[in-house]
């Protein structure tokens, strides 16, 4: 596929994520009670579940998840600038934060759960305003009982790297419900 065909295809998905928002929030404990951490993405995802209010202030959305894999996409814009013109690295951060994250999400099985303990984070290039859309791929490396890590890139449409990044996830069991 071409940079003008991916483009297009990057545009449509994003209409077609936004298109799934409802209200702002989180999925309350009971909606996430018996269901697997896939199950709860792919919720996410198809609009059973509200989009999480991050994604509205730093306007990204997820695109796509399936076990061990979480996509985001982003749009730059001038509100997330840093002083020197271009895109905040804590947008970088989060972007890959949520997309190596929720790859983890994905591989839970009902009644566990993660926490980041880590994120490695390297910038490559920078995002200026000339940049339409970037993509935030996570994939898991390794799940076990206790411990998770994932991976993850951030792309342009054309397929230039702008960051990479690692993550080390504590994994516990869900706490039952008082």
């Amino acid at each position: 596929m071409t940079a003008e065909e991916t483009l297009k295809q990057w545009r449509d998905d994003d209409e077609a994520a936004r298109a799934r928002f409802g209200a702002w929030g989180v999925a309350t404990p009971q909606q996430l009670m018996g269901l697997t951490g896939l199950e709860q993405m792919q919720k996410l995802l198809s609009g059973d579940f509200p989009p999480s209010p991050i994604s509205e202030t730093l306007d990204f959305a997820l695109i796509r998840v399936e076990f061990g894999r979480a996509i985001f996409q982003g749009r730059p814009s001038a509100k997330l600038l840093n002083p020197l013109g271009t895109v905040h690295g804590g947008w970088y951060a989060t972007l890959l934060d949520s997309a190596v994250g929720c790859a983890v999400h994905t591989a839970m099985p009902v009644g566990r759960a993660y926490t980041t303990l880590e994120l490695k984070l390297n910038i490559v290039r920078s995002i200026s305003l000339k940049v339409p859309l970037v993509r935030a791929e996570g994939y898991t490396v390794h799940v076990g009982k206790q411990v998770a890590t994932a991976e993850g890139r951030l792309v342009g449409h054309d397929g230039m790297l702008y960051a990479h990044a690692s993550t080390t996830c504590l994994v516990f069991e869900v706490p039952a419900a008082k």
